[in-house]
């Protein structure tokens, strides 16, 4: 029987890097990728909007990048400590991301995550179109995502909690029985229930009751 679900968003939040910018590094377009997501993370753009410009940069890029991508990820400290005690305490854990299953699934892999949900970037002939396949995973696709989550737990939303940094996370903590701002902007931490001020995800663990 789960007691409790944790949701977490990905980009700066379970790692320390924004995945698209390590992309748009081989694409050579970084800083004016990194100035669009600063500005989409702020609340100053529309998400699904900027998503798709910063995606078109990457169009050409070999499928083989996302590999190198991957090994360059950065998991945030005391995430693989934190996870280890919410399942040993009899919770669930989710991961949502306006990124990329391409890099979610196997890092969901790596910190045995129960449930992910993210973009999935389309591929021709192994090379990067520039476009995302399917509707966008947008502020209100994370919402949708925990309460879907909670209910197939059999959980109530009040035995959810949210984790995030960004404008787009908003609406998905909104939902949860407790919001947690960590490494987040202005508009996140004056909305959430709790900001933990340090990046160590371990930080979060007195708050759930948990040794980690």
């Amino acid at each position: 029987m789960t007691k409790f679900l944790v949701v977490f968003d990905v980009d700066s939040t379970l790692i320390q890097d924004e995945v698209i910018e390590l992309l748009a590094d081989f694409a050579g377009t970084r800083e004016q990728v990194a100035e669009i997501t600063h500005r989409a993370m702020s609340g100053e753009l529309d998400f699904e909007a900027s998503l798709t410009e910063r995606v078109q940069t990457l169009r050409s890029l070999p499928e083989s990048v996302l590999v190198e991508v991957f090994e360059q990820i950065r998991v945030t400290e005391g995430a693989k400590e934190l996870i280890r005690a919410i399942h040993e305490a009899g919770g669930r854990v989710g991961a949502v991301s306006g990124g990329f299953s391409q890099v979610l699934n196997p890092l969901a892999e790596l910190l045995t995550l129960d449930f992910t949900r993210a973009n999935d970037l389309e591929i021709e002939n192994g090379v990067l179109t520039g476009r995302i396949i399917g509707k966008i995973v947008d502020r209100l696709a994370k919402r949708s995502a925990l309460i879907e989550w909670s209910a197939a737990c059999g959980l109530e939303l009040s035995q959810t909690v949210a984790v995030g940094d960004g404008s787009n996370d908003l609406d998905m903590m909104q939902a949860a029985g407790l919001s947690v701002a960590f490494n987040a902007k202005p508009i996140v931490r004056e909305q959430a229930n709790l900001v933990v001020s340090g990046l160590d995800l371990r930080e979060l663990a007195p708050v759930l009751g948990l040794k980690a």
